[in-house]
């Protein structure tokens, strides 16, 4: 793929603190992410690998703008468009299927008119039929993530955000999953893809990030990094 060399997005020096309250009078304190600098460039799709807990989730979440850092600055456009494609974002399990697919579109970046537009297409692609109007609470793991999926992608953005979701649903929607997204990539879409599957790393990313314990390890050439952290993953 052919790729543009101007910067769509920046991160310049995040961190990210979260503090809680562990007990009557303690304070649980963790550093999330530590002095992060990245650039994302127009049409690629940007790799980012690491363990559980490493900080790739809060990254995605920065760069989409749901949440702020506690330091440093994230530089784009103000016309530029961002959307998280992560599953089940937003789901109240007492509400139906499609009062959550409205509620998640919006999550997601669309205006309400927008949202009730979209419904007849994320209920056809999710396969869910009368379900689609039914409590979430009554839906297997395969549903939620059916739905959720079928939400999430309905938004038309500038840059994806994607976290860990080719693997949901059973093996006709996983199928379905990846040829959307493969599809995606193919395109001059942006794309931040997250995710722990190193064969889906190497063949869909142009760059990767390698993020522990909340710092960038290292980052660059797909393979290079790829067999960096699958050869630390051996040693573990």
């Amino acid at each position: 793929m052919n790729k543009d060399t101007n910067t769509i997005l920046s991160a310049n020096n995040i961190t990210l603190n979260y503090q809680a309250r562990s007990g009557l009078l303690k304070k649980f304190k963790h550093t999330a992410l530590k002095n992060v600098s990245l650039n994302l460039y127009n049409g690629e799709t940007l790799g980012v690998l690491g363990r559980n807990g490493c900080g790739k989730s809060s990254l995605l979440k920065i760069l989409a703008g749901i949440i702020r850092p506690t330091t440093g600055q994230i530089n784009v456009n103000k016309h530029t468009t961002r959307s998280l494609l992560t599953l089940g974002l937003g789901f109240r399990k007492d509400l139906s299927g499609r009062d959550n697919a409205i509620l998640s579109a919006m999550l997601n970046g669309l205006n309400k008119h927008d949202a009730m537009q979209s419904i007849d297409e994320i209920k056809e692609f999710s396969e869910l039929k009368n379900f689609f109007e039914q409590p979430v609470r009554t839906y297997s793991s395969g549903m939620r993530a059916r739905l959720g999926f079928s939400t999430a992608i309905i938004t038309n953005v500038d840059i994806l955000l994607i976290d860990e979701v080719l693997g949901v649903g059973d093996t006709h929607f996983k199928k379905k999953a990846q040829t959307y997204i493969t599809n995606k990539i193919n395109s001059d879409q942006t794309i931040v893809f997250v995710s722990h599957n190193l064969e889906q790393i190497n063949s869909l990313c142009d760059r990767v990030i390698w993020i522990e314990n909340g710092i960038i390890k290292s980052q660059g050439n797909t393979q290079k990094i790829s067999q960096q952290y699958e050869q630390f993953m051996q040693r573990l």
